[in-house]
């Protein structure tokens, strides 16, 4: 029983003994001790939610202190971590300096060995000069002799030489003529203003076959000795349908078929396209004058890869070489052909020619049958990733 119900139980005990004004004041009395408990309950139970917000911050302050502890211990091993890993850095260093003042020391000596190499080499190159002002001198007596040997050589083979000039510009010369032939007929007829591009494209023609004239006598002027020529891929195949669209009309007066057999449409070589050009030309004009007495006029070029090698045969139809001559056929001047009629240089010219470009040229005779040039180039695979090349 409570304090009040007690109070309520005495006041009942003695109620018949008090007075009204008595009762009134007691139970005034109990409504104010009431109150005052209530507050007291109140402030007891603000009090106890306080404490536990108290501790349930402690508890999260707790919890808080244990991950930064964690924290440090991780940090405190990442710490150690680098701190071994800059030990051994400086280690290495160290071991680097000391390794860089050793190559500093043989360097040192090194330089003193060179100069006192450089002294020996400055007797020596003394020595030297005065050994080559005397071979030079002797080689200036033996220059004159051999240039008046050349100079007897070139009187006889100076007709020759000429002719052979002319044969091998003939081709050339005569394009360049048509073209520019071609642009001044387009110039004369008006045709300037709404055709320059027909006109240009007949003077570029004109331009293209002067290069390669150009080559012609560069080659011409070189043949016996290395000359410094471009190399690049080239398609052969297009290469031999140039010479043979340059040897066309001269092929249709004589009733010459020229039959292509490619394995492949586009085989391609490294090499300068101009020189290979000239090459399958001065074949076609071989073949060509091979085939002026024969009833079946046949040029056959055949082309296909063999390995990293490309090979190439042009067959005539013709009366084939005179027996105990394919030895000499590739040698200059050499020809079978009636005094005038050619120089002997075309296949002399093939035939450094393809030296030049790494590769092969040999001859096979068929009496009666005709004569077959077969030709080995080196094989240039083609690269995908840049594209196809132009021709």
């Amino acid at each position: 029983m409570d304090l009040m119900q007690q109070s309520y139980v005495t006041a009942s005990q003695h109620h018949e003994d008090m007075s009204y004004e008595e009762l009134q004041e007691a139970y005034e009395e109990l409504l104010a001790e009431k109150q005052t408990l209530e507050m007291r309950l109140l402030k007891s139970e603000e009090r106890r939610r306080a404490f536990i917000h108290i501790l349930n911050d402690l508890n999260m302050l707790n919890r808080k202190l244990v991950d930064q502890r964690k924290a440090m211990i991780h940090i405190l091993a990442d710490y150690e971590l680098d701190r071994r890993r800059l030990a051994k850095q400086t280690e290495r260093l160290d071991n680097s300096r000391r390794a860089l003042l050793h190559i500093l020391q043989d360097s040192h000596q090194s330089n003193l060995r060179l100069e006192n190499s450089r002294k020996a080499m400055i007797h020596i190159m003394s020595d030297l000069k005065v050994t080559t002002e005397a071979v030079q001198r002797r080689e200036q007596e033996l220059r004159e002799k051999q240039e008046q040997l050349v100079q007897a050589g070139k009187l006889a083979t100076l007709g020759e030489l000429t002719t052979g000039v002319a044969h091998e510009l003939n081709n050339p010369l005569n394009n360049i003529g048509l073209f520019v032939g071609n642009a001044i007929d387009l110039i004369d007829l008006g045709t300037a203003e709404t055709e320059p591009e027909r006109i240009l494209q007949e003077l570029r023609n004109a331009m293209q076959q002067v290069r390669k004239a150009t080559e012609i006598i560069l080659h011409l002027r070189t043949f016996g000795r290395a000359s410094s020529v471009t190399r690049e891929p080239v398609a052969i195949t297009q290469v031999i349908q140039n010479a043979i669209s340059l040897m066309h009309e001269q092929l249709r007066l004589r009733q010459i078929d020229v039959n292509l057999q490619f394995s492949e449409p586009d085989i391609i070589v490294l090499g300068n396209a101009i020189q290979l050009e000239q090459v399958f030309i001065n074949l076609l004009t071989n073949a060509r004058d091979a085939l002026i007495n024969s009833s079946e006029r046949m040029i056959t070029i055949t082309c296909s890869v063999k390995g990293e090698m490309v090979d190439i045969c042009v067959r005539d139809s013709g009366p084939g070489i005179p027996p105990g001559l394919e030895q000499r056929i590739f040698d200059p001047f050499f020809t079978t052909k009636e005094v005038g009629a050619g120089t002997g240089l075309g296949l002399s010219i093939t035939y450094g020619i393809i030296k030049e470009h790494q590769g092969t040229i040999m001859v096979e005779n068929h009496p009666g049958e005709g004569a077959a040039f077969l030709l080995q180039l080196p094989h240039q695979p083609v690269n995908r990733e840049i594209g196809d090349l132009e021709a």
